[in-house]
C-alpha cells in the first residue's frame, strides 16, 4: 500500500491533544477589531477543540498526527 498524503493546508491549521482531539485556532480575530469587545476577542485568542462531527473529517486529512 502507498502512503498516504496529508492535507498540508490541515497540519497547518489543527494540532491533536493529548488526549487524542484536535485543537484550532479561532476565526474572526483578523480585521474588523474595533467593534468587538475586549472580552471577545480576548477569548478569540485562546484556542478551541474541534467538534466531535468534525473529528472524523479532520482525522482523515491527517492520517499520520
Amino acid at each position: 500500500m502507498p502512503k498516504i498524503k496529508t492535507i498540508r493546508g490541515a497540519a497547518k491549521r489543527f494540532a491533536r491533544t493529548s488526549s487524542g482531539r484536535f485543537k484550532k485556532v479561532q476565526s474572526f480575530r483578523r480585521h474588523i477589531l474595533t467593534k468587538k469587545s475586549a472580552k471577545r476577542k480576548r477569548q478569540l485568542g485562546s484556542p478551541s477543540l474541534v467538534h466531535s462531527a468534525d473529528t472524523h473529517a479532520v482525522q482523515r486529512m491527517l492520517p499520520y498526527c
